[in-house]
């Protein structure tokens, strides 16, 4: 893990080190062009997202089911039961990503917590099958009040079965994506070129693994217990990490540096002891911009970055002091350009992460009440076969198996054309597109809820499941444009040694947002119940005695007005100039001329065009 090559460049009489990494092979050997990497090396990476996608959706996307009917958690407790599990699991992944730069490397992070996942779902179908190990079967809509809760030891393996199984999850989704990226050379114009297209090979292989646990999965927990269904889950982990296992002689790996926070830390020490200097009107004369042009770029994997006007503060790092001495500052009191600006990536990044919470508080909706709601309709599809409501959720993703092979063989080319970008339109146009969308899917929720529950109360009418098919379509739709542009975005603005931990925060916007939704379930019934004699919007275990429609309509509007918010950042956000090579046609440049000019017109033609 630790070979890698370090060129030390000399000018005007600084020395200066610049890494040059080399991307090894299992054994720690500089990687052959004709032998490592490529689609041929990402095809194996792509199998443990399909397959590890496939053991965790099928849980959490009918955990609800497990928790409310087998654990006899009220409702309203067993759906932040849910949302706090998958927040833990995305919370995680910054823990992932660390151990991956840092010092695993991405290779060995996925393979030790692959099997600690696996660990996790076995216990859960051990806790499942064995009778001893659950409350008393009982009836939650009928016996609510009458139902024993599980607790004691029978709680304690149930949680650390959920959270053995959210540490192994959260800690591989980050490295799933960097390790396959890592298989594309940046200075090969060839393999560059199709980063965007792994990325959407990517979400394609989640789509497979989420489609086959929202049928596949669901229909075997509801027709043959949870137990078998953790079970299959174990097993479709298990073929992950055998898929995982199988692509490493080809892999492309590359070393951990070290401590990723150190020098983050430097430049902030740095900038507050030097806090009473006075920033240089030439950017010239910081410390580290001497070097040529030719040293922007010194390998495909590690550039220096160009100084850029934002957060000056932080350049008082970038100040040599003078004194009569000469003698040499401490890393901690003088920091280069290229640390400062990769401080200035991570700050600037943060405003895009924050406007993506809302969306995923909007996605944790679609997990737990959704998933009620649709258990209160009639789920009878023909004669002897009833719809799985969990399997609702697989709708999105039936109908985006076949869109994202479309977005990328016919929406793709004929934007490049238009654009002139590899990827077709920005990631940022990408996340912004989706936000919108998003904010028609609790639209279409609040609607349906509202007839669903009228008809129930007014006319003893049970609805069709498949009145709220168009709100998870509709999110469905949303979600290929946001999650795939966020992730392409944060990866792309990667800098030296971070990619899995910037790749992280993009889980970590899932974490925030379905905690978010436990937060929002929570002051929602406090406030509500406060002003009137019932137990709040969603106090109860009934969903006709609850308010479903009102907080979809409070989570629409949340939303639209969190797309104007991302609106202003997208904006105010600029690329540094090092990460946008003009031989990927993505320059800083264009990115700066499409804010200005393409934002206002698209949004008043159209409202998906934003910048």
């Amino acid at each position: 893990m630790d070979d890698m090559e370090k060129t030390i460049r000399k000018h005007k009489g600084e020395s200066m080190a610049v890494s040059v990494e080399t991307s090894v092979d299992w054994r720690g050997r500089p990687c052959k062009s004709n032998k490592h990497g490529g689609m041929t090396a990402a095809v194996f990476v792509l199998g443990l997202q399909a397959f590890e996608m496939m053991a965790i959706a099928a849980v959490g996307n009918n955990l609800i089911t497990y928790v409310f009917n087998d654990m006899h958690f009220p409702l309203s407790k067993s759906a932040n039961i849910v949302t706090n599990f998958i927040g833990t699991v995305f919370l995680l992944s910054l823990l992932g990503g660390f151990l991956s730069d840092s010092y695993l490397g991405s290779f060995w992070t996925m393979l030790i917590f692959g099997f600690v996942e696996l660990s996790g779902f076995i216990l859960l179908s051990v806790q499942a099958h064995l009778p001893q190990l659950k409350p008393p079967h009982c009836n939650m809509v009928l016996e609510g009040d009458n139902c024993l809760e599980a607790k004691g030891y029978k709680a304690l393996i149930f949680f650390l079965a959920l959270y053995l199984v959210a540490l192994g999850s959260g800690c591989l989704k980050p490295n799933i994506i960097s390790h396959g990226a890592d298989q594309f050379r940046k200075d090969d114009s060839k393999q560059s070129k199709k980063l965007s297209s792994y990325f959407n090979a990517a979400y394609f292989a989640f789509c497979m693994g989420e489609l086959v646990a929202l049928t596949v999965l669901v229909w075997v927990q509801t027709h043959s217990g949870m137990d078998v269904g953790f079970g299959v889950s174990a097993a479709a982990m298990a073929m992950g990490l055998i898929s995982l296992i199988s692509g490493t002689l080809v892999y492309m790996n590359k070393p951990s540096r070290g401590s990723i926070f150190t020098p983050i830390t430097q430049v902030f020490v740095a900038a507050i002891t030097k806090r009473k200097q006075i920033c240089p009107s030439n950017s010239g004369m910081l410390h580290g911009s001497q070097l040529p042009e030719s040293a922007l770029v010194s390998s495909s994997n590690v550039r220096n970055l160009r100084h850029t006007e934002k957060f000056r503060f932080l350049d008082k790092a970038c100040i040599k002091v003078q004194d009569q001495m000469q003698t040499s500052e401490s890393p901690w009191r003088l920091c280069t350009v290229t640390q400062v600006e990769q401080v200035k990536i991570i700050i600037s990044v943060v405003p895009i992460f924050a406007c993506t919470i809302i969306f995923n508080t909007i996605l944790a909706q679609l997990q737990t009440f959704s998933v009620q709601q649709g258990s209160s309709m009639n789920t009878k599809l023909i004669k002897g076969f009833q719809i799985p409501p969990a399997s609702l959720q697989s709708i999105p993703y039936l109908m985006l198996i076949f869109l994202v092979p479309l977005y990328e063989t016919v929406f793709v080319p004929v934007a490049r054309k238009i654009t002139g970008r590899d990827s077709g339109i920005s990631p940022l146009q990408r996340i912004g597109i989706g936000l919108f969308v998003a904010t028609l899917s609790m639209v279409s929720a609040a609607l349906v809820e509202r007839k669903r529950r009228n008809s129930a109360l007014d006319s003893n009418k049970i609805l069709s499941i498949f009145w709220i098919a168009p709100q998870f379509l509709i999110f469905g739709l949303s979600e290929m444009f946001t999650a795939v542009g966020l992730i392409e975005f944060f990866y792309k603005q990667s800098v030296e040694g971070m990619q899995s931990f910037l790749t992280a925060m993009t889980y970590c916007s899932y974490s925030f947002g379905f905690f978010l939704s436990s937060l929002l379930v929570s002051l929602v019934n406090r406030i509500t119940s406060s002003h009137s004699s019932t137990q709040g919007w969603l106090g109860d275990n009934d969903l006709n005695k609850d308010r479903l429609d009102l907080f979809y309509w409070l989570l629409a509007a949340l939303s639209l007005i969190n797309f104007f918010n991302y609106l202003f950042w997208s904006r105010w956000y600029s690329y540094n100039p090092s990460l946008s090579p003009t031989s990927q046609h993505d320059s800083y440049a264009e990115d700066l001329e499409n804010h200005s000019h393409n934002s206002s017109k698209h949004i008043a033609a159209h409202d998906n065009n934003i910048p």
